[in-house]
C-alpha cells in the first residue's frame, strides 16, 4: 500500500479520488442533514480514556472470541450493499481481506454476488449473512438457507430498514445502481434478472414485522440470529426476550433517521439492559483504534466497521480493505498498552471519563475532506 497512508482517512481520500460521484455520494451519504452522520463520528471523541501506570504490561495481545470463536481483533466487517461498485471483485475480495487478517466478514443481502461465491473465495473466512427480510417469506427462507448452506455461522436481522431513509445526496447526484451490477437476491425476489433503483428494492422488503415475528425468523436461520439496528434500552431487553442469540447497537450509518442517537450514546444504554445475557457489538462512526477501545470499555463484545474498509476496498482491493483492518488494529493494540490492559476482555467502564464540555471534531475536520 503507498507509504503516504498512514491512518484511514488517508485511505477515505485515496477512495475519493477514485470513485464516480454517484457511488462516492452512495457510500459516504447519510439521511438529512447528516447530523447523525457527523456526530457518530464525534461521539466517540467525547469520551476520555483513564490509562493506569506501571502493570507490567509488555506485549498486548488483540485477540478475542466473537461467539466462541477466535478473531485476531475484536474488529468484525460490517455488511455495505453493491461492493462491485467499489471494485470489480467486489464482495469476494473483501471476504478475503476479511480471512486474510483474521476476523469475520458480513454480506449484504444487497451484495452482488451468492454466499456460496464468498465462501469459495475465502474458504477458511468466517461469514456472516445481513438479511433483509421480504414480502415473499418464500424468499427470505431461501436466502437464509443459501447463506447456512454455505457455511455461514449466523444471520443478522437489519430492524431499522425498510423503509430506506431521506438521503439526499443520491437525489442531487441521481445516483441509480448500474445496469451491469446484478443483485442474486433482487432477482430471485423478481424471478429474474432487472435493474432496480434502491428505492424498488426496499419496496421488496417487509415493512410489518413484529417481536412476535422474530420467533419465526429465527427458528427458520438455522443458525444463530443476531438483531442489527438497536437503539435503545427498551428494544434490547425485548430482542433478549424474544431469544436473539446477540445485538448489533447500529444507526445505519446515520442513513436512515437523522437526529438519532449515536451508537456511542446508545451503547452503555444497551449493554446495562441486556445484562450479560447475549453478546452486544457495535457499529456507526468507528474510524480509530482507540474509539474500538472506547467501544469496548463501554461493555461491547466487538465492534463492526463499514465504510472503513469499504473506502479499503475502493482504494486498493483486497489488499487496500487487508491494510486498514490490521492498522485498526495495530492502533487499538498500541491503545491497550497505553492504557496499560493485556487483553481487550481488561477493559472496562473504569478505564473512561466523560468530560462535561469537550470539543469534538467532525470527520471533515479529522480527514480535511469535505465530501467523502
Amino acid at each position: 500500500m503507498p507509504e503516504s497512508w498512514v491512518n484511514v482517512f488517508d485511505v477515505q481520500r485515496e477512495a475519493e479520488r477514485k470513485l464516480e460521484a454517484g457511488p462516492r455520494g452512495y457510500f459516504a451519504g447519510g439521511a438529512g442533514d447528516e447530523v447523525t452522520l457527523r456526530d457518530s463520528v464525534a461521539a466517540w471523541q467525547g469520551w476520555r480514556l483513564r490509562p493506569r501506570m506501571l502493570t507490567g504490561v509488555e506485549a498486548p495481545s488483540t485477540a478475542a472470541e466473537v461467539f466462541g470463536k477466535p478473531v485476531s481483533a475484536p474488529l468484525l466487517v460490517a455488511p455495505v450493499a453493491y461492493q462491485r461498485m467499489l471494485h470489480p471483485e467486489g464482495e469476494e475480495a473483501m471476504a478475503r481481506a476479511a480471512a486474510a487478517v483474521g476476523t469475520v466478514m458480513c454480506l449484504s443481502t444487497l451484495a452482488n454476488t451468492t454466499p456460496a461465491a464468498v465462501a469459495a473465495a475465502a474458504p477458511g473466512g468466517r461469514h456472516w449473512f445481513q438479511l433483509y427480510p421480504f414480502r415473499d417469506a418464500s424468499v427470505t427462507r431461501a436466502l437464509m438457507a443459501e447463506a447456512v448452506g454455505a457455511g455461514f455461522e449466523a444471520v443478522v436481522l437489519t430492524v431499522d430498514a425498510p423503509p430506506g431513509g431521506n438521503r439526499e445526496r443520491d437525489v442531487r447526484s441521481g445516483f441509480t445502481i448500474p445496469a451491469d451490477v446484478e443483485i442474486p437476491s433482487i432477482a430471485a425476489a423478481f424471478g429474474a434478472s432487472r435493474t432496480v433503483t434502491v428505492e424498488e428494492t426496499f419496496e421488496l422488503m417487509d415493512l410489518t414485522l413484529t417481536w412476535e415475528d422474530l420467533g419465526g425468523i429465527a427458528a427458520g436461520a438455522g443458525a444463530p440470529l443476531l438483531v442489527k439496528g438497536i437503539l435503545t434500552g427498551e428494544d434490547a431487553a425485548l430482542a433478549v426476550e424474544h431469544g436473539v442469540a446477540g445485538i448489533i447497537v447500529s444507526n445505519h450509518g446515520g442513513r436512515q433517521l437523522d437526529r438519532a442517537v449515536t451508537t456511542a450514546e446508545a451503547l452503555p444504554e444497551v449493554v446495562e439492559a441486556v445484562a450479560g445475557r447475549v453478546p452486544v457489538l457495535v457499529d456507526g462512526g468507528i474510524r480509530r483504534g482507540v474509539d474500538i477501545a472506547v467501544a469496548l470499555a463501554l461493555g461491547a463484545d466487538a465492534v463492526l466497521v463499514g465504510r472503513p474498509t469499504a473506502w479499503g476496498l475502493a482504494a486498493g482491493g483486497v489488499e487496500g480493505a487487508a491494510w486498514v483492518l490490521r492498522t485498526l488494529t495495530e492502533e487499538l493494540r498500541l491503545a491497550l498498552a497505553l492504557l496499560g490492559v493485556a487483553t481487550p476482555a481488561e477493559l472496562g467502564p473504569e478505564h473512561l471519563r466523560r468530560p462535561q464540555a469537550t470539543r469534538v471534531y467532525s470527520a471533515d475536520e479529522v480527514s480535511g475532506s469535505s465530501s467523502f
